[in-house]
């Protein structure tokens, strides 16, 4: 159980506060749909619960241990079992998916792998066994530059299970893709909460946070006015987090 009482962020050296006193609660195996208005605060909550943002303010615990105590950004035990997908996943693209999975994120790898590229065997076996799991195998010597965008978020998302990831924020995930690729994407957040035990929390269009989540949170003006089990949402609760 995940479970954040009080978070709050000012930016502009603290005159502006843009999250406001969020408490809420999450357990393992749970895939959130978070909607709401442009300038909400979507992104920003994000990458605070994924710890690459400090708090200002605000207690965060993981099954009954504090992460963050009256603000901060929690310790590198933490973060790393956090992963933050954005928009466009920060893959190297003169790197190949599976470099790119095994290298990882500045912070998961020891500085001599990342300027060697060395890795251990079990490492391989265990980044082309992700691969394959989410159908690239295909594609593990393939350029990152050359995959398609869906293609790029499914190996951002095996590189995060790979460094041990149990928490995936994903911040617009499916932005800018087609169907069958955004099919894909969210298909596989989904098969990792109901198969894995992972948690996902997923910034997403409002009709696809009705379609594949289990909870849908509804942020507007850096709040939560809304958190109900994942189902088709009515008017007045589209009106409630100004959606409509």
């Amino acid at each position: 159980m995940m479970k954040v009482e009080r978070l709050t962020l000012s930016v502009e050296g603290n005159t502006k506060e843009v999250l406001h006193g969020i408490t809420t609660q999450f357990k393992q195996g749970e895939m959130i749909g978070l909607v709401g208005p442009s300038g909400g605060g979507k992104s920003t909550l994000l990458r605070c619960l994924a710890l690459r943002d400090p708090w200002t303010g605000g207690d965060y615990s993981w099954d009954g241990k504090k992460v963050i105590s009256g603000g901060g950004k929690g310790s590198q035990k933490y973060r790393s079992k956090c992963a933050y997908l954005e928009q466009n996943p920060s893959l190297n693209p003169e790197k190949t998916a599976l470099k790119n999975v095994l290298i990882g994120q500045v912070g998961q790898t020891s500085w001599i792998r990342r300027m060697t590229g060395m890795v251990r065997s079990d490492d391989y076996m265990g980044a082309m066994d992700e691969l394959e799991k989410f159908g690239l195998l295909d594609k593990a010597h393939v350029k990152a530059g050359k995959l398609s965008g869906g293609e790029r978020q499914r190996v951002a998302i095996c590189r995060a299970l790979v460094h041990g990831a149990d928490f995936i924020a994903a911040d617009e995930p499916v932005i800018g893709l087609d169907p069958k690729s955004a099919e894909n994407v969210l298909g596989t957040l989904q098969d990792l909460c109901k198969n894995k035990g992972k948690t996902v929390i997923a910034a997403l269009p409002i009709e696809l946070a009705e379609r594949y989540c289990t909870r849908i949170w509804g942020l507007a003006d850096g709040k939560i006015e809304l958190d109900v089990t994942g189902r088709r949402l009515t008017e007045s609760e589209k009106r409630s987090i100004d959606l409509i």
